[in-house]
């Protein structure tokens, strides 16, 4: 016979990541600068009472944040790369579609995420949840080549900063050279 689920686990779980989904939604909307137990808590529809439970700080509910981002993140990054080695491509468009699509429809997400992975270089309590993101990605695809992975990681990196503060977000089209250079064999 299969063990039941506990109920109040799941639901804990469950009410844990609408919390740190309306942190991120605080964040796009408001800068980290917006982030206080109480602004959460209305963006969730929850009683403050319940972000304070999970979070007991504001530094444990922004590092919950950014390991929630990084996982996100790597995890897209990792399928979005490995359907188009199956597809029997490099990648290049596949990863620039992903890219147009952070800088386009999803630009806020983005800011938010950048924001949060930038605020790790004041607070260096937050430097080992922002440093996931890579650790994330290297384990999950175990390259062969560490120092081209963490090239082509920095390069995305920095076509997303400088997506952002561009006046138009880049088309997939106008990041494809650039991705294409970033995955050419060393």
């Amino acid at each position: 016979m299969k063990p039941q689920r506990d109920g109040r686990r799941a639901r804990g779980e469950k009410r844990r990541q609408e919390i740190i989904d309306a942190t991120l939604r605080v964040i796009e909307r408001d800068g980290v600068a917006g982030v206080t137990h109480r602004t959460v808590a209305a963006e969730a529809g929850v009683p403050t009472t319940s972000t304070t439970y999970h979070f007991e700080t504001l530094d444990d509910l922004l590092i919950a944040t950014l390991i929630s981002c990084a996982r996100d993140m790597a995890t897209e990054v990792y399928w979005t790369i490995d359907r188009a080695r199956s597809r029997g491509s490099r990648g290049a468009s596949e990863v620039a579609t992903l890219l147009a699509e952070a800088l386009g429809p999803r630009r806020g997400r983005t800011m938010a995420e950048y924001e949060l992975y930038l605020l790790a270089a004041r607070r260096p309590e937050l430097r080992p949840a922002a440093r996931r993101w890579l650790d994330v990605l290297t384990t999950m695809v175990r390259p062969d080549d560490l120092v081209a992975l963490r090239v082509f990681l920095a390069g995305i990196d920095g076509l997303l900063i400088q997506g952002l503060i561009d006046d138009e977000p880049p088309t997939a089209d106008e990041l494809r050279p650039t991705v294409e250079y970033l995955l050419k064999p060393r």
